[in-house]
């Protein structure tokens, strides 16, 4: 199973970013693709995620509401859409692949690269 995560840059506070997860896995309708982001120093923390086969959604509280989590089913892919950025965005991200919705690393046994987020203020 390969996960191949893109779409970071640099973009300015108040700015946004499309991330894009392509993903070779055949998805089962209970599957969950996720996005875990991590800065440097800290904790590698879970930003959203989303149940493939019904599409259903999940996000981190500080992300509700700038985020958005969607798939496209057609391309294998899932993405992420960044909008309002602000300064504590900035970090790599990772998408993740597993059989149930978690918050937690543990949760997702498939991981793709990191795509580097920097947000200027």
């Amino acid at each position: 199973v390969q996960l191949q995560a893109s779409g970071g840059g640099l973009a300015q506070a108040g700015g946004s970013l499309r991330l894009s997860c392509a993903h070779s896995w055949r998805f089962f309708s209970s599957s969950v693709v996720g996005w875990f982001r991590q800065a440097p120093g800290k904790e590698r923390e879970f930003v959203a995620a989303i149940r493939w086969g019904t599409g259903i959604t999940y996000y981190a509280d500080s992300v509700r509401g700038r985020f958005t989590i969607s798939k496209e089913s057609a391309k294998n892919t899932v993405h992420l859409q960044m909008n309002n950025l602000e300064p504590h965005d900035a970090a790599v991200y990772y998408c993740a692949a597993g059989s149930q919705y978690g918050t937690t690393q543990s949760d997702y046994r498939y991981w793709g690269q990191g795509t580097q987020v920097t947000v200027s203020s």
